[in-house]
């Protein structure tokens, strides 16, 4: 593995504990706190710019000597436990884990896909991924910045690949069981079937609000008409039986 470039951040003791850290946070420092195995915790607070530049190089994976104020050596430390603002998405505290640089530590690494997966280039499926992080263990210095997981194999629906199956450098040891699945290909969502439009009612045959309110009326039946002496002729039939 390439040796990493050393990152240094700079910080002073913080006095301003609680609610009143948000005075801080107007004026671009942001609140933090240095803690780890045998350390004494200590509030801290650096420059939020500062912060961000250092975090986007180093993410959670890597170690930043942070220099704080008064001290003559600099804390060899990782980035942990960032809290971010819902709205601005902008930091609003972060843990520094002092770490002992010969003692392994557990932390999370990010999963990169590479490659390109023939079943959602000729869109047989579509590729989900399950787990974009996994655990592992090793020295500070040797944590990887990100684990690299090929998905050109995946060509059918059903197809995946696993925790097994990443390149990992022989100085990391994976936590996370290797039948873990991290990505693989689903079945493309079914398409709704569209009902065909209403047809509409021209506007002359549509009834009128009254008529509409209106109960239905029944059906007549047309009288049968009768013929003179039709009514005599039947009596006299019934009288004769």
């Amino acid at each position: 593995m390439a040796k990493k470039d050393e990152l240094k951040l700079t910080a002073e003791k913080r006095t301003i504990l609680g609610r009143k850290a948000k005075t801080l946070r107007r004026e671009g420092v942001l609140p933090a706190n240095i803690y780890g195995k045998k350390v004494k915790s200590l509030a801290v607070q650096t420059d939020l710019k500062s912060f961000l530049a250092a975090f986007k190089k180093t993410g959670e994976t890597s170690v930043v000597k942070l220099k704080v104020k008064g001290e003559k050596t600099p804390r060899p430390v990782l980035i942990h436990n960032i809290q971010f603002d819902p709205v601005s998405d902008q930091p609003l505290h972060a843990d520094f884990y002092q770490v002992d640089l010969k003692v392994k530590v557990t932390t999370e690494v990010p999963i990169e896909l590479v490659g390109e997966s023939p079943a959602t280039k000729e869109k047989i499926g579509i590729l989900i991924q399950p787990l974009t992080d996994v655990e592992v263990e090793a020295l500070p210095t040797e944590l990887p910045d990100k684990l690299e997981l090929d998905i050109s194999s995946l060509k059918e629906v059903g197809n995946a690949v696993a925790v097994v199956d990443l390149k990992i450098p022989k100085e990391v040891k994976v936590l996370t069981p290797e039948k873990e699945i991290l990505a693989k290909i689903e079945p493309l969502a079914k398409e709704e079937v569209a009902l065909p439009p209403e047809e509409e009612v021209p506007e002359e045959e549509k009834p009128s609000e009254e008529e509409a309110k209106a109960p239905p009326e029944e059906a007549k039946t047309p009288l049968k008409e009768e013929k003179p002496g039709e009514r005599e002729l039947g009596k006299e039939k019934t009288e004769k039986k």
